[in-house]
């Protein structure tokens, strides 16, 4: 009998509402992680606890930021949405798709200026390296799906330049780095590998290797195959 592969896992788990294994995990180690890298202050375990019970416990006196509640119950959003096209060939459309959900019914959503679910309009930075130019984005996105697309197989190494080339763009005004590590995901189920969860402890590793991608790949790899041996030593726990 063919072994089901970890997609048809996580789709048959999401359907079921099973919990505690490893969607429900995951859910929770993805939405907590990638929130915390870009600044929430949600704890794993409030996030675990909006998940779990679409409530959220604050100790006495401990404010918690609507944002950082509305971003994590997005995040669950988008992770599904995600697993159910995850086999679909990676498109502007579903990356765009990706950004409305994570970033609707923010304080983002209510700036004009603000484009949920499309490119943005005014120049942004990656820490202090500059960005391609809103003007210039359509393009250069068009440019980076087309030549991913040509590939006939595709690798890790595939995915995480893939990631950096995204990342260099930043086609959002915000939220480029949720989008970008849920890709990442996305094309690790869609081609057979397993996937990995970047954490927020690692952070500094992720952000040098995105700096210095150019001149050494071997920093941003050697940090995605780390986080690949810990999710699959978390696979291995429930399917070993």
């Amino acid at each position: 009998m063919t072994r089901p592969t970890l997609w048809q896992l996580l789709q048959e788990e999401m359907k079921m509402g099973l919990r505690g294994g490893l969607y429900h995990q995951t859910q929770i180690k993805l939405a907590y992680n990638s929130n915390r890298i870009e600044g929430s202050r949600l704890s794993e375990e409030q996030t675990r606890y909006i998940f779990e019970t679409n409530t959220l416990h604050t100790d006495p006196g401990e404010p918690a930021n609507v944002d950082d509640i509305i971003e994590a119950v997005n995040h669950f959003a988008c992770f599904d949405y995600m697993l159910k096209h995850a086999r679909s060939n990676l498109s502007e459309e579903i990356i765009k798709e990706y950004h409305r959900i994570l970033k609707r019914n923010t304080t983002d959503e209510r700036k004009e200026w603000f484009r949920v679910g499309d490119y943005k309009a005014r120049p942004n930075m990656v820490g202090d390296m500059e960005t391609t130019a809103p003007a210039k984005v359509a393009e250069a996105m068009a440019k980076l799906l087309a030549a991913y697309g040509r590939k006939a197989t595709v690798s890790l190494e595939d995915i995480v330049e893939f990631h950096y080339e995204f990342e260099s763009i930043h086609p959002f005004q915000d939220g480029n780095g949720r989008v970008g590590r849920i890709i990442m995901f996305k094309e690790c189920l869609n081609h057979d590998i397993m996937p990995f969860i970047i954490d927020h402890e690692h952070k500094l590793f992720y952000y040098r290797g995105l700096k210095e991608y150019r001149s050494e790949k071997g920093f941003l790899t050697d940090t995605c195959l780390s986080a690949q041996d810990r999710y699959a030593a978390l696979v291995g726990y429930f399917f070993p």
